[in-house]
């Protein structure tokens, strides 16, 4: 499988023809099973309301297009959500494993309610689960419903004036978790030999103060209007070129397996790091494919440019 080039197919059989060892770095924004989307759809769902649209999302405009399931699910079988989630995620993690150089850095950007479905199935594949970092996105659509409106609806004015300044729902959701996990160095050895054999297994501090973040473990970079548009949940390049800078060198390869909009293709490709990436919803694949093309010749024209 070349180098610097994304692949459309689905990437649970596409990584099959990745040699072992041969990744330095897996940055992947993977489904988060929370029926966002009909590809986010990860469980056996049998309920002709999922990814409908009720009155108060129709006013929202674009914001909810889709539907997911209430916390509690409509039926006993939509409890097997979760553990439906980690079999997913275990039905690629062993070949993460596999293609990665020991020492290697995987960031997954995960939902809160099943990350930690996410991280018990890599644990059990084989990954030394290092950190969770928090994106603080700084804005964030809120759509917690009043209850007292749903009491209005049922003419119900004493509850709806008790329950007063109550919602349903979550808070705004401005923090969203990045997974950080470690292929586990060789046994007996220390991580300091593993670093000199595959330059892999350190991160870099001073990589921060470019990026105007502090030594923490939570990211303030807001999107831009130039991280919106091309997919439903795009996230900005800027972070996905600090989380590339903290774990890699230049001309090593990243892999993002749900490559999107090409997003972190682009920022490895920025950085002078090798990619591959692959997607299987045909539209976002030319999306992504005319994005790497763009960047690519960005250079070329600034150049001529100058010269004119």
């Amino acid at each position: 499988m070349d180098i610097d080039n994304i692949y459309l197919g689905d990437c649970i059989e596409l990584i099959k023809s990745i040699d072992d060892k041969s990744i330095d770095m897996i940055l992947s924004d993977i489904p988060y099973g929370i029926s966002a989307e009909e590809w986010d759809v990860l469980h056996n769902n049998t309920n002709s309301a999922l990814l409908g649209s009720s009155p108060a999302q129709t006013q929202a405009g674009k914001i909810f297009k889709k539907r997911g399931k209430p916390l509690n699910g409509w039926s006993e079988a939509d409890k097997k959500i979760p553990i439906e989630y980690y079999n997913w995620v275990s039905s690629w993690a062993s070949d993460w494993l596999r293609i990665l150089k020991p020492g290697s850095s995987v960031f997954i950007f995960a939902g809160r309610r099943l990350a930690h479905r996410c991280i018990c199935a890599l644990e059990d594949a084989g990954f030394v689960y290092k950190d969770m970092l928090g994106w603080n996105k700084q804005k964030a659509a809120h759509r917690a419903q009043h209850i007292s409106c749903v009491f209005d609806r049922r003419k119900d004015y004493t509850s709806s004036e008790e329950w007063s300044g109550w919602k349903v729902g979550n808070l705004r959701p401005v923090f969203e978790p990045i997974l950080w996990f470690m292929k586990p160095y060789k046994i007996g050895g220390t991580l300091a030999d593993n670093i000199l054999e595959y330059k892999l297994g350190a991160y870099n501090e001073n990589i921060l103060q470019k990026y105007d973040q502090k030594t923490d473990n939570i990211f303030c970079i807001e999107s831009k209007s130039t991280d919106k548009g091309l997919h439903p949940t795009q996230k900005p390049l800027r972070l996905m070129k600090l989380l590339i800078e903290l774990a890699t060198k230049e001309n090593q390869i990243v892999l993002d397996p749900f490559a999107g909009s090409a997003t972190t293709l682009v920022a490895a490709l920025e950085l002078n790091r090798h990619f591959i990436g692959f997607e299987k919803n045909e539209n976002y694949f030319k999306i992504a494919k005319n994005r790497i093309i763009e960047t690519t010749e960005a250079p070329i024209q600034k150049n001529l440019i100058q010269y004119m």
